[in-house]
């Protein structure tokens, strides 16, 4: 990677996500698909303060989908969703990021 926050693409902003930050104190976000855990955690730890303590990754391969355009004309043109890296990110007891406070 070139630079550290090219690593981190997106949080993820999900009811799970969102559960895991409140009781475990994990972070969810989508990142770069040839980054590793060292280079995640790196990211992280330079773009908001913190330490972390652990990284775990999942690889989501693109599904197939059927186009609405294809549906109209009665054919089958069937495209994909893009693949995606997901990294879940445990922060140090103490330890917190503002991604989408309220108020």
């Amino acid at each position: 990677m070139r630079d550290l926050f090219d690593v981190i693409v997106a949080p993820v902003v999900t009811e799970k996500a969102t559960t895991e930050m409140d009781a475990q104190n994990v972070y969810t976000f989508i990142v770069h698909p040839d980054a590793n855990k060292a280079q995640i955690a790196e990211a992280v730890e330079a773009a908001w303060d913190v330490k972390v303590e652990d990284v775990r990754t999942a690889v989501y391969a693109g599904k197939a989908r059927r186009s609405l355009m294809g549906q109209m004309n009665r054919t089958q043109k069937v495209g994909r969703r893009p693949s995606f890296k997901k990294a879940m990110v445990r922060l140090a007891e103490g330890d917190h990021i503002e991604l989408y406070e309220m108020g």
